[in-house]
């Protein structure tokens, strides 16, 4: 499912990561920790498409993809295809509702209208949403917008979901809502999660926990 050899990356002279290897199998639930500044976030990142890494050491490949093969069209119709991402912050679009949040993934992948709507729908009767579709952001509560979120990233059915700190910013029964509802999801869709995290409850439930360390995993 996900396969990295060596990732290396570097800002200008700080190298963040040093040599980054790990083997992610499908419908795998993954969590990354470790202190600030270890690169968690950069390495997801990297796994997700959203950065580059050096070419000349690195391979990264992504159901049966070469990642560094791509162009940079092909990439984005990559991602929008492949790949769902959860935020700390939410990153909803203010002048939108739910649903038409939730459907801005599928309108990119040129989804007819009626289509991504009745998934939107679908997605958010799942999570418990239906009576908010209608509401914008500023209308729903922390716990609310995230789920909101989730529907995104879930909307085109990507195989993978990667999702960097996403309860760090809710209070304690929504994060554990949340942590519960990732572990559904895979349940019910198959999808493979890789996961960010300071939460060490969340970082526990998964299939596996990755320590990292000033640029490498040492766990």
């Amino acid at each position: 499912m996900i396969e990295a050899q060596n990732i290396h990356k570097y800002y200008d002279n700080l190298h963040v990561l040093k040599g980054v290897s790990l083997h992610i199998k499908k419908s795998e639930i993954v969590s990354i920790v470790g202190a600030s500044g270890a690169g968690k976030t950069t390495l997801l990142q990297i796994l997700g498409t959203l950065d580059a890494f050096d070419l000349t050491k690195s391979k990264l490949v992504i159901n049966d993809i070469n990642i560094g093969s791509l162009s940079g069209k092909q990439l984005a119709q990559f991602r929008n295809e492949n790949l769902g991402f959860i935020f700390q912050f939410h990153q909803l679009l203010p002048e939108f509702t739910a649903l038409e949040n939730v459907c801005i993934p599928a309108f990119i992948k040129n989804t007819p209208k009626a289509q991504a709507t009745k998934r939107a729908k679908e997605l958010l009767s799942f999570l418990g949403l239906s009576h908010r579709e209608d509401h914008k952001p500023n209308e729903l509560s922390g716990g609310e917008q995230q789920r909101v979120a989730v529907a995104r990233a879930l909307i085109n059915n990507p195989a993978i979901i990667l999702a960097d700190e996403p309860s760090g910013n809710l209070d304690t029964e929504s994060a554990e809502n949340l942590h519960n509802l990732f572990f559904q999801l895979r349940d019910e869709f198959g999808q493979t999660f890789v996961i960010v995290t300071h939460n060490e409850e969340l970082a526990n439930m998964a299939d596996r926990k990755l320590v990292m360390q000033d640029g490498v995993i040492v766990e």
